[in-house]
């Protein structure tokens, strides 16, 4: 057998990654150059996640006309959960969740929501999700 200094391709994703994962590459292409650098996917990247639905938040906007950017945010956080954990994406009936390797559910997509609420934070839902694997 040849040996190759190629790197193995990816593990494919679940068919339930497909629109979170590009949602949230829309949400980190849609942020403001300022923060853009900063979301690295990285738990501490979610202290500034948070931070821009406050701003919305503050400025009145509309849970309805914010819809698709809170959205985006709460997939972001969800794949920092799954590249921190190696959990994996898990939807149906168009909700989605994230799956933990202990078996754990996690709802990010609404975390965001009740963040935009003021009663949640993505940064808070990753720190427990991530707790064990530190």
């Amino acid at each position: 057998m040849a040996r190759t200094d190629q790197p193995a391709p990816p593990a494919p994703r679940p068919a339930a990654a497909a629109r979170p994962v590009r949602w949230a590459t829309e949400a980190v292409a849609a942020a403001p150059d300022a923060v853009r650098p900063h979301l690295d996917h990285s738990p501490q990247s979610l202290w500034r996640v948070d931070r821009l639905i406050e701003e919305l938040r503050r400025e009145g906007s509309a849970p309805t006309a914010v819809a698709h950017v809170l959205r985006g945010f709460g997939a972001y956080a969800g794949e920092v959960i799954v590249r921190r954990t190696g959990g994996e994406w898990w939807g149906s009936g168009g909700d989605h969740w994230v799956r933990t390797p202990d078996g754990r559910l996690w709802e990010p997509l609404d975390e965001s929501r009740r963040c935009f609420a003021g009663h949640g934070s993505l940064r808070l839902l990753c720190r427990d999700a991530t707790r064990d694997r530190r």
